[in-house]
């Protein structure tokens, strides 16, 4: 039997304020797993990336995941923990 075993990923927001801003997760990640979308949208105006709480990093695609630490390692807040989870046993 096969087992796929993603990893963990915890983004702690209280420190991951301006994803849009920063986006170093998102450029050393070999396999894209991360995105950011926008949490406040108003009608008309441009929304500030450089604002706290604009947007918010997402993790999209975990099964992509090679735990490879480098999102962990360039992250300037430490907002981000990736780990492997115990094997499951059959």
């Amino acid at each position: 039997m096969y087992v796929v075993i993603n990893p963990n990923i915890e983004i702690d927001r209280k420190r991951c304020t301006t994803p849009f801003d920063c986006k170093r997760c998102l450029q050393i990640c070999p396999t894209a797993v991360f995105s950011v979308h926008a949490v406040r949208n108003e009608r008309g105006r441009l929304t500030d990336k450089t604002e706290p709480g604009n947007y918010a990093l997402a993790v999209s695609y975990r099964d992509q995941c090679s735990a490879c630490m480098r999102c962990v390692e360039v992250c300037p807040a430490d907002a981000l923990t990736v780990e492997m989870p115990q094997e499951a046993s059959a």
